[in-house]
């Protein structure tokens, strides 16, 4: 398969979709409203943990003298892989890293036991910037059921805080490039087909959907509402950071692709989703319902 290009949409409504280490939604130094990659990253590799598939990069636990502790890397290769240790060979253990669907679709740094990995992804994602003029945070006091510990509030029970935004509608630009594992086909042999049109879809379907299924306290009110795939027809297709190129009106809540059809001209196969229902949208590109897969008249 040739490369891919594209933006997935995330709209939070009275939900923190990616949040600092105070609990704020994440901004840059002069304010601006964004989501990191990995904010995206995490609601895919769940959704393929609950699917059955093998995933490493992800939070899991063990107990350890009493306690409930996180799992090391190499203890989670171990559960999913088997043991290994200084005699295992590097290309067994990239063999079974490509095994895992999210080092296979967004690559991996591992360093365990004597093996020093260090994989590029297809799968690159940049910063998803929210594109909503009149965003808001919300701060909300929460007073919890259980007794306030400081001796001087003892009498009290304990006050919590939620923080939200309003609304938000982040746009995270996209790249596939296939020809980043060429060099492993040589190495690996016949058993690696490299990044496969089925590893392809199994992208694009948590693309789709994965935000909308991830629901914490957090997150709930945050959903996929638009995405858009741009499948080169040839090597010879090379674009920018689609989500610059994409406007939105935050008065009508309507999406404008039209720098973007400028840019990609006849180069391409373009699809695109979206939610209907609260958005509309200016292109000539023949859309998709997000929810329902289905042609958009």
């Amino acid at each position: 398969m040739n490369r891919v290009y594209g933006v997935i949409g995330i709209k939070a409504k009275m939900a923190n979709w990616n949040a600092d280490f105070t609990g704020r939604p994440k901004s840059t130094s002069n304010g601006d409203i964004f989501g990191s990659d990995k904010a995206l990253k995490y609601p895919m590799k769940k959704m393929w943990e609950n699917e059955g598939k093998k995933v490493l990069f992800i939070k899991s636990w063990k107990e350890e003298k009493g306690s409930i502790v996180p799992n090391q890397l190499g203890e989670r290769y171990t559960s999913l892989f088997g043991a290994i240790d200084k005699k295992t060979e590097t290309k067994e253990v990239m063999n079974n890293l490509f095994n895992a669907i999210d080092v296979k679709n967004f690559g991996a740094t591992f360093a365990v036991e004597g093996q020093n990995i260090s994989i590029t992804g297809a799968v690159q994602f940049g910063q998803g910037f929210n594109k909503f003029d009149d965003t808001n945070i919300e701060v909300q006091d929460i007073l919890s059921p259980f007794q306030n510990s400081n001796k001087a509030d003892s009498q009290q029970s304990t006050l919590g805080t939620k923080i939200t935004v309003d609304e938000a509608h982040y746009f995270y630009g996209f790249s596939i490039n296939p020809a980043n594992y060429n060099e492993y086909k040589t190495l690996l042999g016949t058993n690696f087909q490299g990044y496969t049109e089925a590893d392809y879809q199994e992208f694009k379907k948590v693309a789709l959907v994965s935000a909308t299924s991830y629901s914490t306290n957090s997150k709930f009110g945050c959903e996929n509402e638009f995405a858009l795939f741009v499948e080169c027809s040839d090597d010879e297709c090379y674009l920018p950071d689609l989500s610059d190129y994409v406007r939105f009106d935050s008065q009508k809540r309507e999406i404008d692709l039209s720098e973007v059809e400028q840019l990609v001209g006849d180069k391409a196969t373009v699809e695109v989703y979206y939610n209907p229902y609260k958005l509309s949208i200016k292109t000539s590109y023949q859309c998709k319902n997000i929810f329902t897969k289905e042609d958009m008249a």
